[in-house]
């Protein structure tokens, strides 16, 4: 799993941004969170500015599930798609939890979406570097998160803008079949 690569394999960078809680198709057209049986085509952008925010874990986690329903991922017809639905959120908790930790809070949430790959990126004015810790120990409590990440996601990595304090952390979870 990459701690350096700004964006993973085959990634072009950002999509468009689209106002807080609003979901942005292909064209950038803002659309509500309406739940549908397909799941919409295209990529779909969703930020959550956490400025003047307090209890952003379970803010966070929230946002997501309601950015879930409106992608298709929930309610969840399988096993598979309950626990991949999960998994997003548990990553949504351990990156912003890192942010509040490690990094002064988080600025920002964007989760993104392209039918197959959920894209999360949390945006801190920390300096630090996340890591899973090593080695990894299992009967001991904290230092979990990163190690959480690492093992729940296809890929992850840390995004630094030259001459810009701070960093967004991101990670990228496959759909489920």
């Amino acid at each position: 799993m990459s701690t350096t690569r700004p964006f993973s394999p085959g990634d072009r960078g950002h999509e468009p941004s689209g106002a807080s809680g609003a979901s942005e198709g292909p064209s950038g057209a803002s659309g509500g969170p309406e739940s549908s049986a397909e799941p919409p085509a295209g990529p779909q952008v969703r930020r959550l500015d956490f400025e003047g925010q307090s209890g952003v874990v379970p803010l966070a986690r929230d946002f997501a599930r309601q950015a879930l329903y409106a992608w298709g991922w929930l309610p969840a017809a399988t096993a598979d798609q309950r626990a991949a639905a999960e998994d997003v959120l548990l990553v949504v908790s351990e990156l912003v939890t890192n942010a509040c930790l490690h990094a002064e809070g988080p600025d920002e949430m964007r989760i993104a979406c392209d039918n197959k790959v959920i894209r999360i990126e949390v945006s801190d004015k920390g300096t630090g570097q996340p890591a899973p810790r090593t080695p990894h120990r299992a009967g001991r409590p904290g230092g979990h998160g990163m190690f959480i990440v690492q093992r729940l996601c296809l890929d992850w990595g840390v995004v630094r803008t030259p001459g810009v304090g701070g960093k967004t952390v991101w990670a990228e979870l496959g759909a489920p079949a």
